[in-house]
């Protein structure tokens, strides 16, 4: 997506959330670099479940693992002949159909944050490398002043919250999936956390 405006200071907390969409999004938008490759095999967790089970497992996977074979394995389960094992995109999980309402309501909301796609990106703009990239977008003040915690929220349980869960559970069961199957699992428990806190935050 464009960036319209530079970023701007966020809390610490903003900008972890702000770097972990964007890291799941870099992740699931193409195959990942050499240079990617190796500052996920960097990581470290941080002593809780998700950074010890999750980053960890992500971590020793990652520097183990080439461009080529992450090219691979991200092929078969995002593009394959005619389709990948997954298919990563918020209409076909809603509606069992590419390009529905959910691209429409999504397309909506993005006019009114004046969000705008990247010039020479054809695919549909609900897919979920997309989405992360937004929402990190909007916690960090790509699109204008960072988003205020009730237009995140909006976002989140409009776009995200009705089914990212389900797909990053799907790639963590993956067939296909070796790299892939920590990055769902991460996916999977960073909507959690989120779904719970924007709750916390809307009044439980």
């Amino acid at each position: 997506m464009t960036n319209l405006a530079a970023q701007t200071a966020l809390p610490d907390e903003d900008r972890m959330r702000a770097d972990l969409y964007d890291f799941l999004g870099s992740l699931l938008a193409r195959p990942p670099s050499a240079e990617l490759l190796q500052r996920t095999a960097a990581l470290e967790g941080d002593g809780t479940p998700i950074g010890v089970a999750i980053i960890g497992a992500l971590a020793k996977i990652a520097a183990k693992t080439g461009p080529a074979t992450v090219e691979r394995e991200f092929n078969d389960l995002f593009i394959g002949l005619g389709r990948g094992e997954l298919v990563p995109y918020a209409s076909y999980y809603m509606t069992g159909f590419l390009n529905e309402r959910p691209l429409a309501l999504l397309r909506g909301d993005m006019a009114d944050l004046q969000i705008t796609r990247s010039a020479g990106v054809f695919e549909p703009e609900d897919g979920i490398a997309s989405l992360m990239e937004m929402m990190a977008g909007l916690i960090a003040g790509r699109f204008g002043a960072p988003a205020d915690l009730a237009t995140q929220r909006q976002f989140f349980n409009r776009h995200i919250a009705p089914w990212a869960k389900h797909f990053f559970t799907d790639l963590q069961g993956a067939k296909m999936s070796v790299l892939y199957a920590p990055v769902g699992a991460l996916g999977a428990a960073f909507i959690d956390v989120e779904t719970e806190a924007f709750r916390l935050a809307d009044g439980g």
